[in-house]
């Protein structure tokens, strides 16, 4: 059963019998139920637009006046290749996502994106009622699809700072370059603790400490504007047209499923459920986030799209969050095995567990016509489905949509400005671990002398030395990430290196020098750096049941350090395996994924600024002893949660 949502230019007619008969030869099912019912956003008077209405007044208005046909289209997020005006207006929806790798175009300046959402904006605002789209986008470590957007650290970076307020500022600051592009929504932030570095979305997580977690949530009032003093605790928020909607994710248990396996089951008490992975959500949803992701994992065999439990009785009615709760991408089709099996099932299981809008990048027709059956035969009741727009709605609403539903195109600036660029090298200074200095006996390392003793040669090696891609990671240009430097606009390890070095210094790259090249040379050089670590990923492609570091990075540790005083810089998503390399080196990095500001590294090596960071994680000696986490019974780690070596600035 359709709702062709179109009316032609024969149906508009203003007396109300006429348009009845006009609309039915139109055919349209759905206008003609709203004309029926008396509503039209156009008439004079409607609360729904009048801004000086409260918000629920408001919300009551406009939903009262919607069609079956268009409450669903509220309920409804399709991916931005599929949302043509005609799409938008005659399925009216509601939420729009970039996803699966597209953009404006390669390269696209601000005003390309704005537009490509302006377009999007355009049809919603022509239907019916008007209601304005909100489109959304990862923006999980800085607006990284955008071409030129400043790339933060990653989450278990950030982590390492131990910085609430540090993570404020990013917020801010992403929120206004997502904006600059005329984006209102984001995913983010991933507030999952991740209790096993194995898994692949592990650098998404701040810590494997709920505690930890909890405390660097603050990025949401970076994001959101922080709620005034007398505001509502629990109800989104969000300050302005300078703020976007955030989004806490992965509810709830997505760092702990078995082995680390992404998308599996987390197997655990209640107790225990509450204790670790709950935990966020509570300051979440105490500091107004606006809408909570569910994960794609299980809770002891039960999948979380399909978990009432949890996400109505437990988010919406024990923690009473006021937002609305989102699917994953094609969350629902997941809750069978295989996926997409049973789909009328999935759409049922799914709402009716709570969630509110849904994740459909393709399939929005089939989506809408099974839950229009659902609700039609009183399997799917109209208040689940009312709840569901009303919180759609309220979101709406206080992000400002229905009175400032265009972008602002006066914040194309704020894409990767120099304020931003460095804040994230503030970032990366602070977020860097120093694991190891120096051998025992001897001096420390670091900090390193900007010209070496004797006018002697630096070299510098590794994969990752010259490679701005593999420094920013997974979720940055493309999903899983891209290895290069023709991505974005940012500086390379190698460059921060020149940069910061005494003018006339010679500094020497080998990508991979071999045993005989060092060995020729090692007279000449007065230390190395050496950059290795994992190549980008994100998520399923990350999962690891190894984690050594990929080649040829042992062999490049091994040639260089055996030879020539060394400083190993490791850049990683997660604590890797490197005790087999620790007696050869002399000083040992983690930098984690810093993103585009190499910079940062190259402060800290070099004594501009001390080392502060502390491990966010627990460093493993052997995966055999995975998972392990702080407070664990057996707890023998290589270096602990909470270690990290400190340096002091030098004097030049």
């Amino acid at each position: 059963m359709g709702f062709p949502g179109g009316v032609s230019s024969c149906c508009r007619v203003v007396v109300a019998a006429a348009t009845l008969v006009l609309l039915q030869l139109c055919g349209s099912t759905a206008a003609m139920a709203a004309a029926a019912a008396g509503g039209g956003g156009g008439e004079p008077g409607a609360k729904y637009k009048d801004p000086t209405q409260p918000l629920n007044t408001r919300v009551d208005d406009l939903v009262r006046r919607m069609t079956l046909a268009e409450k669903i289209g509220q309920m409804s997020q399709i991916d931005q290749e599929n949302a043509t005006a005609n799409v938008i207006t005659n399925y009216f929806v509601g939420s729009v996502l970039r996803g699966g790798g597209s953009v404006p175009a390669a390269d696209a300046p601000p005003e390309a994106w704005v537009e490509m959402v302006e377009e999007i904006q355009r049809a919603a605002l022509s239907t019916r009622l008007g209601i304005p789209a909100m489109f959304g986008i990862d923006a999980v470590h800085g607006h990284g699809y955008a071409y030129k957007a400043t790339v933060f650290p990653h989450n278990v970076g950030l982590g390492c700072t131990r910085d609430p307020e540090l993570a404020k500022k990013i917020g801010a600051a992403v929120a206004l370059e997502v904006r600059a592009t005329g984006i209102p929504f984001i995913f983010a932030p991933c507030v999952a603790v991740c209790r096993d570095p194995r898994w692949g979305r592990c650098y998404e997580s701040f810590s494997e400490d709920p505690k930890l977690v909890q405390q660097m949530t603050s990025i949401i009032s970076g994001f959101q504007g922080e709620i005034p003093a007398n505001g509502r605790r629990g109800a989104p928020f969000v300050t302005g047209q300078h703020n976007v909607a955030a989004c806490a994710k992965h509810y709830v248990g997505d760092g702990g499923t078995t082995r680390g396996i992404n998308e599996n089951n987390t197997v655990a008490t209640f107790h225990d459920l509450l204790g670790i992975h709950m935990r966020p959500y509570y300051n979440a949803v105490i500091q107004g986030v606006s809408s909570i992701m569910v994960s794609y994992s299980s809770w002891n065999g039960v999948k979380m799209h399909a978990n009432r439990f949890l996400v109505t009785d437990f988010l919406k009615n024990k923690l009473r969050f006021r937002g609305f709760v989102l699917s994953d991408w094609l969350g629902l089709d997941r809750i069978t095995s295989p996926e997409h099996a049973d789909y009328p099932l999935s759409v049922k299981l799914g709402i009716l567990a709570g969630i509110d809008m849904i994740m459909i990048p393709y399939q929005y027709k089939e989506f809408r016509d099974d839950l229009i059956t659902l609700v039609q035969n009183g399997t799917i009741p109209m208040s689940r489905i009312d709840d569901a727009v009303r919180r759609i709605l309220r979101v709406k609403f206080t992000l400002g949509l229905f009175e400032n539903p265009h972008a602002d195109t006066s914040l194309a600036g704020e894409l990767g400005k120099p304020e931003h660029r460095d804040l994230a090298r503030e970032a990366v200074r602070k977020s860097l671990v120093l694991l190891k200095n120096g051998k025992p006996g001897e001096k420390p390392l670091l900090p390193l002398p900007k010209k070496p003793h004797g006018g002697r040669s630096i070299l510098v090696a590794g994969s990752h030395a010259d490679d701005l891609g593999s420094q920013c990671g997974g979720w940055t240009i493309k999903w899983q990430g891209l290895t290069g430097n023709n991505l974005t606009a940012g500086t390379t390890i190698l460059d921060a290196v020149k940069s910061a070095v005494v003018p006339g210094t010679d500094v020497v790259y080998a990508e991979n020098p071999d045993a005989g090249f060092v060995q020729q040379n090692k007279v000449k050089f007065g230390y190395a750096i050496v950059v290795v670590g994992e190549h980008p990923y994100a998520e399923t492609a990350g999962d690891n049941s190894n984690l050594t570091i990929p080649a040829p990075g042992p062999n490049v540790i091994q040639n260089v350090c055996g030879s020539i005083k060394c400083v190993v810089v490791l850049i990683s998503g997660r604590p890797l395996v490197v005790e087999p390399y620790l007696d050869a080196v002399d000083a040992l990095v983690a930098a984690w994924l810093p993103g585009t500001e190499g910079k940062g590294v190259a402060d800290v090596l070099f004594g501009d600024y001390g080392f502060t960071g502390k491990l966010s994680r627990t460093w493993f000696r052997s995966v055999n002893q995975l998972p392990m986490n702080v407070g664990d019974e057996h707890y023998d780690p290589l270096f602990p949660f909470g270690f990290g070596l400190e340096t002091q600035p030098s004097v030049y």
